[in-house]
Parts: C-alpha cells; structure tokens; sequence
C-alpha cells in the first residue's frame, strides 16, 4: 500500500467529535482560586479609595473655588468693582446686607439715649388695706417726692463739642431733667438749648468734646422704595436697636398726638415701615450709605408697619441758627386759614378753588388776623383769600405755613389775595414767633 492509499484510509477512519466548548474545557488554563479574605481586602480598599477620592476632590473643589474667588475679587478690586457693589444702567449701588452693617458699625457711636427723670409723689403702703390697696396710696397730705425716671427717647450728635438733635415732645417737659448715655455707657447731664415753636424738634447739649457726628443727607432726592435704616433707643430699654425698612411714602401731613391730649400737625414727612417704636423718637433715619434723611417722630397705632421721620432737610437750617446763635428764630405771618378746594368752592359760591381763606378758629380768641401780627400790620382781614405769596400758588401742597417756615425773619413777601371779587397785591415783612 502506497502512502496515498495509507492517507486515504487514515482519512476515512471515523474521528471521535470533539465540540468547542468541550475542547474548552478539555484545555482550560487552571484557575486560581483567592482566598476569601484577600477578596474582603480588595473590596474594603476599592470602597475606601471612592470615599477619599470623593472627599480630597471636594476640598481640592473648595480651594478652587476659594482661589478663583480671590483672583475675581482682585480683578474686580483693580478695575474699580467693588464686591459690595452692583454696576446698573442707573450707575453703582451698594448691596444691601454689607452695605447696613457697614452704616451700623459706622454710625451707632453717634447715636445717644436720653433718659427722662422727675421728682414724683411718694406712693406708700399703710399695711392695714393690702387687699383693697395692694400696692400703696399716695398720701395727698404728704409733700414727699422721688427721683425717678419717667420716660425716655433718642437722639443723635451734630456737633463734635456736644450739640445733639432730638424731637421736641422728647424734652418737653421744663420741670424735668435729662441724661445722655452715649454708646459707651457714659452719662452726662443734658442741658436744653431750644426747642422750635413749630416744628418737633429740639437741640441739646452736653459738654464734651471730639464726639461722633452723623453726616446730614437730602431728603429732597429721596425715592419710595430705597432702603432706610432707623437707629434708637427702642421702649426706653433696648438702646441702639436697628430697625430696616423702606421709604413707603414721601410728603404726607399727618396729625400726631402725644398721648396726653396734645396734637400736632406734622407737614412733609417720610413715611416707612423700618420699625419705629415709643422711645425711638428723636432718633436718625438712614440712607443705605449712612447719611442722615429724616428723625423718627411718630407711629401710627393699631396697625403694622407705619412709622413717620421728619424730612431732614426741614431741621438743617434750625441746626445752622443753634450752632451760629444758640437760639430758634422762626418767622411768621400771624392769620389762621382754610385751604380751599373744589369742594368748598361749590358750598360757597367762591371763584377759587385754590388759595387759602382767612377765617377765625372756634373760639373767640381765635382770631382771624393776630392783632400786631406781620398780617395785620400788611391790612388783610378776614375773609381775603391769599391766592399766591411771591408767585407760589396756594394749595393743600404747598401751604403758607410751610412757605413761611423756609424764609428768613426780616423777609419781605408779595402777597396777590382776593378781597370781594378785585384782586390785589399786599406786602409783609415776616417778623419772629415769640
């Protein structure tokens, strides 16, 4: 048999079958089989290396941000972007949160309290009528009096020698005295330079020097709506207590009672709902960059959120007369009015609806014209209608009291009033409110 024969017949021999997978296992490498411990160490260092890998890529996150952080802030630094400012169509504001504590920090040290104390009645117990009169009776035949303090209010430096504004119903009381306790818890005995015979405000002093003095603003460019910040000496307890709010209205006239029967009318006043409690009176309201727009003097009661400032502008010239004279002068023209409208045009057949008619009060001693006054001395009478003083129309926006006020002792003024149907001009010269 040749060798084609053999590889024939090696060929047509039946070959046993031999699958791929059982080839596979046929020759499958040996497996090494870890021990169970050795997998317990690799899954242990697998979870650990996740956690640390997490934790140092935040704090590495952290540094990043810190860094990019300080780097923007320099930038900002350089190019004049202060990070406590926003660049706006209208130009640079401050942002508000920084912006008051900053105005606190600043200006708290200028603020003071003013404590009231008075000589009061002696209340005794005479220990036979506890049930009827537990705690004492005042002995109406017994002269004996007590220093006590009685009330008290803010108010805040305008002077570095000592000169302090506060309201007029703060220090009203001639048979009391008055102690400032300054931030630092010092004491000094206050002494009354004036007290404005229109207006509540009031100027005192206490001897000292280099004291911290809150700069004046404009009340005139004030905006409803911007931030204020209101610094007092809350319910007489709680000094230098911060209140912030917004301007809620602007040029309100409001009639303020002192809880004791006595009201005033209050012109031009600031609305805001800052906080203003009983004892804050005679305290500053601030702008967002600490300048001085208005003094607290008044709360509306029953209801949330309605506090009212004197506009600061209408005390400026009260502090210039202080510091230059050590007094008030305050014109007046001496009649009493009515500003008129549509509605007492139409009861009394009047031409005007503008202007203000001069009329006697209720009582009889409620002259229409004071004797001697400015007004008398210029001839009107009662009944004229003073349509316009040097040009201003009158009208329940802008009042002749209100006008008077702003002018000088000694000013002459140019009045067009209506006298039974002809028109004519008068002139005064404003002379000082005794």
């Amino acid at each position: 048999m040749d060798n084609t024969e053999k590889k024939e017949e090696i060929k047509n021999e039946p070959v046993k079958e031999t699958s791929n997978s059982a080839l596979k296992n046929k020759i499958e490498k040996p497996r090494y089989r870890l021990p169970f411990r050795i997998w317990m160490i690799i899954i242990l260092g697998m979870f650990l290396s996740s956690v640390l890998g997490g934790f140092f890529g935040f704090v590495a996150g952290g540094f990043s941000g810190a860094f990019t952080d300080n780097v923007k802030n320099r930038i900002e630094s350089k190019l004049g972007l202060n990070k406590n400012e926003v660049v706006t169509e209208r130009g640079s504001v401050l942002r508000e949160e920084s912006a008051v504590i900053d105005v606190v920090e600043k200006n708290s040290a200028s603020v003071v309290n003013i404590v009231i104390t008075k000589d009061v009645p002696i209340f005794r117990n005479n220990g036979f009528d506890f049930f009827f009169n537990p705690f004492g009776y005042r002995n109406e035949n017994s002269q004996d009096t007590e220093r006590q303090r009685v009330g008290g209010g803010t108010g805040f430096f305008v002077s570095n020698d000592g000169m302090i504004v506060t309201n007029k119903h703060v220090v009203s009381d001639e048979a009391a005295e008055y102690t400032v306790i300054t931030t630092d818890e010092k004491e000094y005995k206050a002494t009354i330079l004036a007290r404005h015979p229109s207006l509540d405000i009031a100027i005192i002093k206490i001897e000292g020097n280099n004291f911290p003095v809150l700069n004046l603003g404009d009340s005139d460019n004030l905006k409803v709506g911007q931030s204020v910040i209101a610094i007092g000496n809350s319910l007489g307890e709680f000094s230098n207590s911060v209140s912030l709010g917004i301007v809620s209205g602007l040029k309100r006239d409001i009639t303020a009672g002192s809880g004791y029967g006595e009201s005033e009318r209050l012109s031009n006043i600031i609305q805001t709902d800052a906080a203003i409690n009983p004892g804050n009176s005679g305290g500053p309201l601030l702008d967002i960059r600490g300048n001085v727009i208005g003094i607290n003097v008044a709360v509306a009661q029953g209801v949330e959120n309605i506090g009212f400032a004197l506009s600061v502008n209408d005390i400026k010239k009260t502090i210039e007369q202080v510091k230059r004279s050590g007094r008030i002068s305050v014109p007046f023209l001496g009649i009493r009015y009515v500003i008129l409208d549509e509605e007492i045009q139409k009861e009394n057949n009047l031409p005007y609806n503008y202007g203000a008619l001069i009329s006697r009060g209720e009582k009889m001693t409620d002259f229409a014209v004071i004797p001697g006054s400015p007004a008398d001395k210029a001839g009107l009478i009662e009944n004229d209608i003073i349509l316009e003083i040097n040009g201003q129309k009158i009208d329940a926006n802008n009042q002749i009291n209100d006008m008077v006020a702003s002018m000088e002792v000694g000013e002459k003024i140019t009045m067009k009033i209506w006298r039974k149907g002809n028109e004519q001009q008068l002139e005064a010269t404003l002379e000082e409110r005794r």
